[in-house]
């Protein structure tokens, strides 16, 4: 993507999202930055500020991806999803980030935000080998959709030195999530609840397989 229009455009249209905010401005901003006709704004982004903003945090899913495939796939999985987190929001501009969410926040982007967040969580857990194929597939990435979500808002307030604060917060957040997946993890192994797990822990859906952006190995 890095030498395509688009990827020119969203680059250059990055650097007047903090003065601008995540809007048509700063595309427009951008296209004169880089001498990209006018009309094309709308066929690269179609959406406007909202696919400014699903640019940005794509771009950074691809990121952490390269980051978690240089990484040893070695140690407890709740200190590698941590490490996870911790690497995709420390990396990010907070800025660009608030702006971002202030887009998405809009009712019309609300669903483009939720997926935006799942496409993370799948990122992660993709790259740290997950090879889940039940209801666990759509469990996991819900969940720390949920764990990115709130990370993220709490992140964006953060005056804390070094950001401390986050990551206290994010640690009680994925302990949460351990002993949810602990629990179910043990009730399975009771005769006859298995299938009551699944039934019970359900209501954690998402798209069928085919409308997201991992698939069931």
């Amino acid at each position: 993507m890095e030498n395509t229009d688009q990827a020119r455009l969203l680059r250059a249209a990055l650097d007047h999202v903090p003065f601008d905010g995540m809007n048509d401005r700063a595309l427009a901003a951008g296209a004169r930055d880089e001498g990209i006709a006018p009309e094309l704004i709308p066929v690269l982004f179609p959406r406007g500020g909202a696919d400014l903003a699903a640019g940005y945090h794509r771009r950074g899913d691809r990121e952490l991806a390269e980051w978690l495939a240089g990484q040893e796939k070695q140690g407890r999985f709740r200190d590698r999803i941590t490490a996870a987190v911790r690497q995709r929001i420390a990396h990010s501009d907070r800025e660009i980030v608030r702006a971002g969410a202030a887009t998405l926040a809009l009712p019309v982007n609300a669903g483009l935000g939720a997926r935006l967040m799942w496409e993370t969580a799948d990122t992660i857990w993709n790259g740290l080998g997950d090879a889940s194929q039940d209801v666990n597939w759509y469990s996991k990435r819900a969940t720390l959709s949920a764990v990115i979500g709130a990370t993220v808002l709490f992140w964006l307030g953060d005056d804390s030195p070094d950001q401390v604060e986050t990551w206290e917060f994010l640690d009680r957040r994925i302990d949460n999530v351990m002993g949810f997946e602990g629990l179910k993890a043990r009730l399975r192994k009771l005769p006859g609840m298995a299938a009551m797990t699944d039934i019970a822990t359900g209501w954690i859906r998402a798209p069928k397989p085919s409308d997201l952006p991992g698939k069931v190995r």
